[in-house]
């Protein structure tokens, strides 16, 4: 493919993503394909020759937009969104020319001087304190991930290092010392509770490290409080094992509920390893989805996110609910040398003046994986397209409609009842009943027929034993007018199970 005919393509093929976008709501949302079907659509092998674009064009219609689920319609209110707009398309565009590893400053200046400072901006407009700025008092900074299961993983590498560190006498020989590190591992345990996302555990699951789940409950609204944590702490210590990393929500998966994080702050101060000390629980916060809420300052207010200053580090995704695609999760950390002494390792290749003197940020030092790409684009392009006010009349505009999805739920107690929410565009509410077992039954049932209609999409979970649905508004291209039509859907339903149908 030469310029000329690159131009031809690539205009037929903005084209093409402009008409998909406005046409999205005559499409089902979830695909209904059967596993396997593309392999029979396709040759059984890579052509000899090179072809056409058109060919290849033509294809992606009737080939693979068979198989998409489209987590950009109006209908899809399954999950959190996963967000992209045409600002973030032109970012990766633009990357997808500049390609490159750029795991160090020198391997283009631009790549890493741009990350540091849109992830400055980020951290002013979440509100986070300034000890996660770049510039600030600490020396702290972000950096770009993959997702919020990595930059948990990132985190709780950089947390064992530093444990055990502070942990192990520094005057051993270094077979006493990796015996002594082999011993401390078997001991240390990474926390999180049963509302928590799943990526903590798989991160304990990498590294070797025990995982136990504090549990939380309706009583509590699903989040993590002080006597809660106090009391785990307490029985793990009289077992002989050591808490080193704490994953607390700012939003969690089924409900979206906030931990407590006064209470959390609380309930380590008074710990015989208090924060700031040798030993010391590293408390990460995984606002994956509902931390872009905090482009409002209420909410910014409400969570209490001035007390992450005595976190160590947070996460949220700017691919879910702040209209930049995916990968863009964006993790800041307090201190970053806990990340460099943890995850720094040197090989002669990687060697130049600015790394060697110091003056830079190599972020290679900063993740699991040593190449990265331009991500840092695509989310200057969608910082400077909306700017602030675009950005918090979107998260009010798709919040607001929750809020109104679940008064109209409330409103028909005959047919439903609201487990928890609206909170952070989710509400989650089931079916009533005459007894718990006839209400799961329906709810379940409910679900079914909901996603069997291929008009909208919505997502399940359990909570104490009660099965629920989860809807969310927090699609960029959903409207009031589109969730007024899902509860016509619902309520239609609803009332065909209670009737027998």
């Amino acid at each position: 493919m030469d310029s000329k005919q690159f131009k031809e393509a690539a205009t037929s093929t903005i084209d093409e993503i402009i008409t998909y976008f406005e046409t999205l709501p005559q499409r089902d949302v979830v695909s209904s394909v059967t596993p396997g079907y593309l392999r029979p659509l396709l040759a059984p092998s890579a052509p000899a020759e090179g072809e056409p674009w058109s060919l290849i064009q033509s294809d992606l219609e009737s080939k693979i937009l068979p198989g998409i689920t489209h987590w950009s319609h109006p209908g899809f209110h399954a999950f959190f969104p996963c967000a992209t707009s045409y600002p973030s398309i032109l970012g990766e565009l633009y990357s997808s020319a500049l390609s490159g590893a750029c795991f160090n400053w020198i391997c283009s200046p631009a790549v890493t001087e741009l990350e540091t400072i849109v992830l400055d901006w980020l951290s002013q407009l979440l509100g986070l304190p300034s000890c996660y700025l770049s510039t600030g008092p600490t020396n702290g900074g972000g950096v770009i991930q993959g997702s919020a299961s990595e930059a948990v993983l990132t985190a709780m590498v950089a947390a064992r290092e530093k444990y055990l560190l502070e942990t192990i006498p520094s005057d051993l020989s270094e077979e006493e010392r990796e015996d002594a590190i082999a011993l401390k591992r078997a001991k240390m345990v990474a926390l999180a509770t049963t509302a928590t996302h799943s990526s903590t555990k798989k991160a304990a699951l990498i590294l070797g490290v025990r995982f136990v789940t504090i549990p939380v409950t309706a009583a509590t609204n699903y989040s993590l409080t002080a006597p809660a944590l106090s009391s785990t702490l307490s029985s793990l210590r009289a077992r002989g094992l050591e808490p080193f990393f704490l994953t607390a929500t700012l939003g969690t998966t089924d409900t979206c509920a906030v931990d407590d994080f006064a209470g959390i702050t609380s309930s380590l101060s008074t710990s015989p390893f208090p924060p700031g000390t040798p030993g010391e629980i590293w408390v990460h916060i995984d606002a994956a989805y509902a931390g872009a809420a905090l482009v409002l300052p209420e909410v910014q207010s409400s969570t209490k996110i001035s007390l992450i200053e005595k976190f160590h580090s947070f996460d949220m995704n700017m691919h879910k609910w702040l209209l930049t695609n995916f990968d863009a999760s964006c993790l800041f950390v307090r201190d970053r040398k806990w990340f460099v002494q943890a995850l720094s390792v040197n090989q002669a290749v990687y060697g130049n003046s600015a790394s060697a003197g110091g003056l830079v940020t190599d972020y290679r030092e900063w993740q699991i994986p040593l190449g990265r790409r331009f991500r840092s684009l695509k989310i200057w392009f969608v910082l400077r397209s909306y700017g602030v006010k675009g950005l918090q009349e979107y998260i009010t505009r798709t919040a607001k409609i929750g809020e109104e999805f679940a008064e109209w739920v409330n409103e028909k107690k005959d047919l439903f009842e609201v487990l928890t929410g609206p909170s952070f565009a989710l509400t989650v509410f089931r079916m009533t009943g005459k007894d718990e077992e006839e209400r799961n039954e329906r709810t379940k049932k409910l679900a079914e027929k909901i996603n069997a209609s291929g008009k909208i999409w919505i997502t399940s979970t359990v909570l104490d034993g009660r099965y629920a649905i989860r809807f969310m508004t927090g699609v960029a291209r959903t409207e009031r007018e589109h969730v007024k039509a899902a509860f016509g859907v619902i309520c239609e339903a609803a009332e065909g199970i209670v009737k027998g149908e």
